[in-house]
């Protein structure tokens, strides 16, 4: 039982829960047994539910409850138009403003990427890879713009859960990634925001492959 959490971290332990699918799509929460669950009052679980509606993780279903969203691919597509333009930018601006330091973090998410197993350890590739985007949004100094992309990658990292068992090859991951950083690294603006948006490309095409 993960009691003693307080009230304000109750949205950020439920959305990840739903992006890393430990809720599935389309699941009932019952707001009683998560507030037994950490031990809170019903408010509480209450205000997250509806946190989680607006950032569209959540449905509420009068007199039936809680329901986790489902993966609505329409909205997807809407999202990696948005995104795809708004990770660009993001690497456009972190091109002229990154940090040495920061550049051989992602060198090391390069590294460790290529020493996993993706079969066996897909979450954990997940993870770095998330690492590797947060260094260029926040590289990218624009509070405003990383909001954003946090906000849209909610959405994008729940579908490369969702797609786990169609995604085998590690170079989904791999093919772009040393072109971004080598782009960032030569302060060259134009091809960092063309990396960042064919690494999406690369991704969104093979969800096309594999579910449509």
């Amino acid at each position: 039982m993960a009691t003693g959490i307080k009230s304000e971290k109750l949205f950020e332990v439920l959305k990840s829960r739903i992006v890393h699918l430990e809720y599935s799509p389309g699941q009932v929460l019952n707001e009683a047994d998560i507030a037994d669950e950490f031990d809170l009052s019903r408010t509480p679980v209450r205000k997250a539910f509806e946190q989680l509606k607006n950032v569209k993780l959540m449905e509420i279903i009068p007199r039936y409850g809680a329901q986790v969203a489902p993966i609505d691919f329409k909205y997807m597509k809407s999202v990696f138009e948005v995104d795809r333009q708004l990770e660009g930018f993001a690497a456009r601006l972190a091109a002229e403003r990154m940090t040495d330091e920061k550049i051989a973090n992602m060198e090391a998410i390069i590294e460790r990427l290529k020493s996993l197993d993706i079969e066996k350890e897909y979450k954990q590739m997940i993870i770095e890879d998330e690492k590797f985007h947060e260094i260029i949004f926040k590289s990218s100094g624009n509070p405003c713009l990383v909001d954003i992309l946090d906000d849209l990658h909610m959405h994008t990292e729940r579908l490369w859960f969702y797609v786990q068992k169609d995604i085998t090859d590690a170079n989904l991951f791999l093919d772009t990634m040393p072109q971004i950083v080598q782009a960032i690294k030569e302060k060259d603006a134009d091809r960092a925001e063309q990396g960042a948006q064919r690494h999406i490309d690369v991704f969104v095409e093979r969800i096309k492959q594999e579910l449509l």
